[in-house]
């Protein structure tokens, strides 16, 4: 039986494809079936799972099929590859070292700063790899960068004597030199910051690579330019290319009878979206009404991106590129331009718009769902609502819509209770906003408030997605046939990480039960849920995300453990979303009787491999402009105190977040109170002198010492333990909490 097997007797998809593997190279001559595997293998996973790892296996080149579909170890390739060699992607740490994630391998190669080369976070690289003597995990060396995540990058304009150069910051603190011609500056200015365009990565005789400056965006040190830096140096283009401009304006905006003829007209029925205050591209709305045979019928409507969009056109081509839209703290970089977004698929109250639909009918007691159905539709929109604007409605069972919403949260309601019984877990961690004046600066800090509204869309979202999925999947059992789709899977949790999480819990006094798979799922939610109850189990919540796979796009469908799905996939967000673009043509090309449509599979995954990582650059980006915020928030507060909780331990200090403002902060260990020594497992640190111990979720009182806004960095130091987490009696001098000395323009 193959190692890392879980208590589910399944292998994750990594681990099963290189099982699989093993497998064929101890018997290289033998020929196997999806169905001999699974007995030799002895685990739980389906057919579909093994022959979506073998499709990989053959994709690469390791295995090789045979005329009666027989699969075989691919010897000539077997004797190309070396056992010391491998490609991956480079996933970075902050620290400036990192990890290279392979495909179909358990283990991920760790390569420290120094033997990165001139590889950068995400590019796709050849490292040559060993296993240290008394480790049981890999490390490496970058040979050679196959393919580049980011060419453009932001930085300062040094103008010399005799040459010029752009300095960037790279992730951990790593500093790349760029030469440019003095000749093409393009009038720009010694330190003002530039955009360069990455032309050569090996260093001349003075560590240089070379570039080319491709804008100016002016002096440092504004927040719109920072803005602008955190989208570019993470790979995303500011602007549009003239072409793609071009061809959205040239987009018709009326329907012609025509269109509205081969779809469902369905404006005649209640429909009204909900969105953000200050949303603009209104992509999904949702319709109700009752029906002659007494069940109540609920249309999920969509953007139909994918009239407009079609394959191949410049349009397609920029969508794919950018794959997402992004979402910084005072901008949004759109992944469509604005033509599109904000007009022609935004679907605004009182006009005619196309969708692409998912319409259900439900039983009117029970709220499950007894029929489905999905197509291309047109909808008129009766109403724009806030999500706050819904949400009075429902209080106070007064204003537009009032039964109908009051029908919806019902069935919303009945759906989520439905899906956490079914094994969904509640991840419902804080997002920070900010209010900001005219010019950017941010005013306050606040977290997102989370209301019924929000989650009454987001079930009927889930709903649609998992129900798209569902339908493919049911496709390819009736005709047994693989149909290529775009799947949103999440794997198991690794079960090392929540050992460690565990660790955690306990020192905080909850016990976590990791017995199975679905033991772990209810511990979570019972954890997660006492968050709202104890502060201090709120720091817990971003380690038991970390403890997950990260969610990814994939033609190989092996579930979303986080919400318990089988079948899921993203259809619900196209303006935003390319999958979701994806998605609608391949459903499309599935729906008529007796069609059917398969992509090329080796592509699709291709291109969702690109789409999972755009998806990880995306979400770094916007943590990069929420941590700028917050220490552009904290400039005025230096010499001030606040109270905190510490939420993380690291072998140089101590990771603080402030209650009043849930900004976050490090206390190096020179700026505590005593020396203090980290424990082996960075559960807890212990004063040398006085004994103590300090953990996640103590509170304590610091002090602002600096604050650093180029390095988006704020540095603290320990004023006074207030309480320690599970020690009632501990209580600091005087009683009663002190409020922190805050500047009255801040209140």
């Amino acid at each position: 039986m193959p190692k890392n097997i879980t208590k589910s007797g399944k292998l994750k998809a990594r681990d099963l494809e290189r099982a699989i593997y093993q497998e064929f190279k101890a018997n290289a001559r033998k020929q196997l079936n999806p169905k001999q595997l699974l007995r030799k293998l002895k685990v739980k996973n389906s057919k579909d799972s093994v022959q979506a790892a073998l499709d990989k296996l053959v994709a690469t080149g390791k295995v090789k099929v045979s005329d009666n579909y027989r699969y075989q170890l691919n010897g000539s390739s077997a004797q190309k590859r070396s056992s010391t060699f491998a490609e991956g992607r480079v996933d970075m740490t902050r620290s400036g070292a990192a990890y290279i994630i392979m495909d179909g391998e358990a283990s991920d190669i760790f390569v420290p700063q120094g033997r990165l080369g001139n590889a950068q976070d995400g590019d796709k690289v050849r490292v040559r790899y060993w296993t240290p003597g008394g480790r049981r995990k890999p490390e490496g060396e970058v040979s050679e960068v196959l393919e580049r995540s980011v060419t453009h990058f932001v930085g300062t304009l040094n103008i010399h004597e005799k040459y010029a150069e752009v300095v960037v910051d790279g992730p951990g603190g790593k500093i790349l030199s760029v030469a440019v011609h003095r000749a093409e500056l393009i009038g720009g200015k010694d330190k003002e910051k530039v955009v360069v365009k990455i032309l050569d990565w090996e260093e001349n005789r003075y560590g240089q690579i070379s570039g080319q400056i491709t804008a100016v965006l002016g002096e440092p040190g504004s927040s719109d330019i920072e803005m602008q830096a955190i989208l570019i140096n993470n790979g995303f283009q500011i602007t549009f290319p003239d072409e793609v401009l071009a061809e959205s304006e040239a987009l018709p905006g009326e329907i012609t009878p025509q269109e509205i003829n081969i779809r469902r007209d369905m404006r005649e029925v209640t429909t009204f979206t909900i969105d953000p205050l200050t949303a603009k591209d209104f992509d999904d709305a949702l319709s109700i009404q009752h029906l002659e045979n007494g069940k109540i019928e609920v249309g999920v409507h969509i953007a139909d991106v994918s009239h407009y969009v079609k394959p191949g056109s410049a349009l397609d081509q920029e969508a794919a590129d950018r794959t997402t839209s992004v979402y910084l703290v005072d901008r949004v970089c759109p992944m469509l331009p604005e033509r599109i977004s904000n007009e022609l698929c935004s679907l605004r109250p009182h006009e005619d718009k196309l969708t692409f639909s998912a319409v259900f009918e439900f039983d009117p007691k029970s709220f499950k769902v007894t029929d489905r159905w999905f197509g291309r539709t047109v909808i008129h929109s009766d109403r724009r609502f806030t999500y706050e604007e819904a949400q009075e409605v429902l209080d106070t069972g007064e204003g537009d819509f009032v039964d109908e919403l009051d029908l919806l949260d019902r069935i919303a309601d009945k759906l989520r209770k439905r899906r956490f019984k079914e094994g969904s877990i509640d991840f419902n961690t804080n997002e920070v906003r900010f209010k900001l004046d005219d010019n950017g600066k941010p005013l306050s800090v606040y977290i997102k408030d989370r209301i019924d509204t929000n989650m009454l869309i987001e079930d009927f979202m889930l709903l649609a997605n998992r129900e798209v999925a569902g339908f493919i999947k049911k496709k390819e059992e009736r005709l047994k046939q693989n149909i290529p789709f775009v799947y949103r899977v999440h794997d198991e949790p690794d079960m090392d990480k929540v050992a460690e999480l565990a660790k955690f819990a306990a020192a905080l006094g909850y016990d976590m039960d990791l017995s199975s798979p679905k033991s772990v799922t209810k511990s979570y939610n019972k954890l997660l849920a006492k968050a709202d109850e104890d502060p201090m189990v709120k720091m817990l919540s971003p380690i038991a995300i970390r403890t997950m796979a990260k969610a990814v796009y994939t033609t190989e469908n092996i579930g979303h453990y986080g919400l318990g799905f089988e079948n899921y996939s993203h259809f619900t967000s196209p303006i935003r979303r390319y999958a979701d673009v994806l998605v609608h043509r391949l459903l499309a090309k599935n729906l008529e009787k007796g069609s059917l449509f398969k992509a090329n599979a080796e592509k699709l995954e291709e291109l969702c491999k690109h789409i999972s990582s755009q998806e990880r650059k995306a979400v770094t980006a916007e943590r990069e402009s929420i941590k700028y915020k917050q220490t552009e928030y904290m400039l005025d507060n230096v010499g001030e105190e606040f109270d905190g909780v510490i939420n993380g331990l690291a072998d140089f200090g101590v990771f603080i977040e402030l209650v009043e403002n849930f900004v976050e902060g490090m206390i190096p260990y020179d700026k505590m109170d005593e020396n203090y020594d980290l424990s082996a497992g960075k559960l807890f640190i212990t004063g040398r002198k006085s004994g103590k111990k300090l953990k996640m979720g103590d509170l304590v009182r610091v002090r602002i010492e600096d604050v650093d806004l180029e390095r988006r960095r704020i540095d603290m130091s320990l004023v006074e333990v207030l309480k320690v987490h599970g020690d009632p009696e501990r209580k600091k001098d005087g009683g009663g909490r002190r409020k922190s000395r805050r500047r009255k323009d801040k209140e």
